[in-house]
């Protein structure tokens, strides 16, 4: 009994949250809800009406009161025939109302994505997300990683490419999957109904850290979106203190800066996660670990101890140089 409540509470809290299908934040997540409804409503009915039928037919098998070729003879004449003609008129009504219902769906979500009014890139790498946002002014295009940020009811047209392998890019409250295949564009389309933070997910298998390359997705308000947009436009926060200078001379000249970017900095790489703004993330290493200063020393003193098989060596920092780092690294907001 114990155990069964167990399985309950596991699938009843699997229903809800950060990550949840049938939570419907999203308008193509609504439409999906709805669509899902309307099927299990059809197919229970089915069910129902098959099982029914079946209990009668073995009932019915198990009467005596009449010989088997008049019990046969009656039930072809007196109830099989009609059942049949009922039965296919259901299924025939049945499969119509499903391709209306579904039709009507993929309409919704194409007049919601027909007027996109915020651009992003989503690009997919082993293991994690380069997002940028578009502009055709090149002053305010906004890079950032492993996060997006989505004004609420504001429709989305999200370009998704791949440097690798196939990824799927999934925001269960927001929208369906969609694939990044590489060497080929695709697009999704998000128009978020309600304020909140949701995380999105690689949905195709990609690798050995395939589970860990999650998206931190926040939908807000117009006015702080706008604000957070504005804070990304600015350069890397320049050092406060000796300790921070020293990090940021050896980011920025090291071997850090031949894969990461930090805007105002010599730092220009363009291989791995923009630092801009790091430290204003809520995870480090794409979902992995929390964004918090003791994951943020295990994860500059020794990535391959904390997601093995990323791409980002280990270097062997001395004890000060790392000290340096993460306070250099913790001043990016």
């Amino acid at each position: 009994m114990q155990r069964g409540g167990a399985y309950l509470s596991l699938c009843v809290t699997s229903c809800a949250g950060v990550q949840n299908a049938f939570g419907g934040q999203g308008a193509e997540d609504a439409n999906f809800v709805r669509l899902f409804a309307v099927f299990m409503v059809v197919c229970t009915v089915m069910y129902l009406i098959v099982s029914a039928a079946l209990v009668i037919a073995v009932w019915r098998r198990r009467q005596a009161t009449r010989t088997i070729e008049d019990r046969k003879h009656h039930e072809t004449s007196a109830a099989t025939r009609p059942a049949l003609i009922v039965w296919t008129v259901l299924i025939a009504v049945g499969l119509v109302g499903l391709t209306i219902a579904s039709f009507f769906t993929d309409r919704s979500n194409a007049a919601n994505g027909s007027k996109p009014r915020l651009s992003l890139t989503v690009t997919a790498n082993q293991w994690w997300w380069d997002v940028e946002y578009n502009s055709p002014d090149a002053s305010k295009i906004v890079r950032t990683a492993n996060e997006i940020h989505l004004p609420v009811g504001v429709p989305a047209q999200v370009t998704l490419k791949s440097n690798d392998v196939i990824h799927s890019f999934w925001i269960p409250n927001l929208a369906g999957k969609q694939d990044l295949i590489p060497g080929r564009v695709t697009d999704a389309q998000l128009l978020p109904r309600k304020t909140g933070l949701f995380r999105g997910q690689c949905a195709e298998f990609c690798g050995v850290q395939h589970a860990q390359m999650a998206l931190d997705v926040t939908v807000e308000s117009k006015a702080d979106f706008d604000r957070w947009y504005a804070a990304q436009l600015q350069p890397g926060r320049p050092p406060a203190n000796p300790l921070q200078l020293a990090g940021y001379r050896y980011v920025t000249t090291r071997e850090c800066s031949s894969c990461h970017n930090i805007s105002g900095t010599p730092a220009g790489g363009h291989v791995a996660p923009d630092l801009t703004h790091f430290a204003s993330r809520r995870s480090i290493a794409a979902g992995a670990l929390p964004m918090n200063r003791g994951n943020l020393y295990g994860w500059v003193a020794d990535p391959q101890s904390q997601k093995p098989g990323n791409h980002m060596p280990t270097v062997g920092l001395a004890a000060n140089d790392l000290h340096a780092i993460v306070a250099y690294l913790e001043a990016l907001k």
